[in-house]
């Protein structure tokens, strides 16, 4: 049987197209998975997320896992941002800070990539973006992008930005110029990475 292709594990359809837009390949196989959320740092959580979704998967699985970290909170909400994302929103995010007079954070992203057909061991691709925690500003469309203002942003929320020009200071697109980097130099099977 003929190895499987990489495929991208997000139940996301804005992680997906963030993704597709910034490896700028539309015919990377992507599957929607939703995966336990698990408790640890950042790093556990990505690696523990990439061995799930490659077993369920069967072959060569990226995910992502994606934390805002508040400063003031010692970096809570950090992997548990979509939890609190829920429960509160992102306004309900932002009043978390109110008592605070320091209102900086920084955006983090794991890219995490396992084959547990090859071995079990995760590689790791890591981006970050530091800022600031601001009212809501712009479309509330995806996650607490209208509450982060990154400090390359030019005062901008992620949410008032186009995404190419997100995808150039996000801790996203940081994370994936690694990704893209291992894909293109590891064997990794991948229809077309540019």
């Amino acid at each position: 049987m003929a190895p499987l292709p990489l495929c991208f594990v997000t139940s996301s359809k804005k992680k997906l197209a963030e993704f597709l837009h910034a490896v700028g390949d539309n015919t990377i196989a992507h599957v929607s998975m939703d995966l336990p959320e698990l408790q640890g740092d950042p790093e556990t959580v990505a690696r523990e997320k990439a061995r799930a979704a490659s077993r369920i998967y069967g072959g060569p699985v990226l995910v992502e896992d994606v934390s805002l970290c508040f400063n003031a909170y010692k970096g809570l909400p950090g992997v548990y941002v979509k939890s609190f994302l829920t429960a509160v929103g992102p306004s309900g995010l932002c009043n978390m800070l109110l008592p605070y007079e320091d209102k900086s954070a920084y955006a983090l992203c794991i890219y995490a990539f396992c084959d547990v057909t090859v071995d079990d061991k995760p590689a790791l691709f890591t981006g970050r973006a530091d800022g600031r925690i601001v009212p809501p500003r712009g479309p509330q469309t995806f996650g607490w992008d209208c509450i982060f203002e990154p400090l390359e942003g030019g005062g901008k929320t992620y949410a008032e930005m186009e995404m190419v020009e997100k995808s150039a200071i996000s801790h996203r697109g940081k994370a994936l110029e690694k990704v893209k980097a291992f894909l293109t130099n590891s064997g990794v099977k991948v229809p077309c990475v540019k």
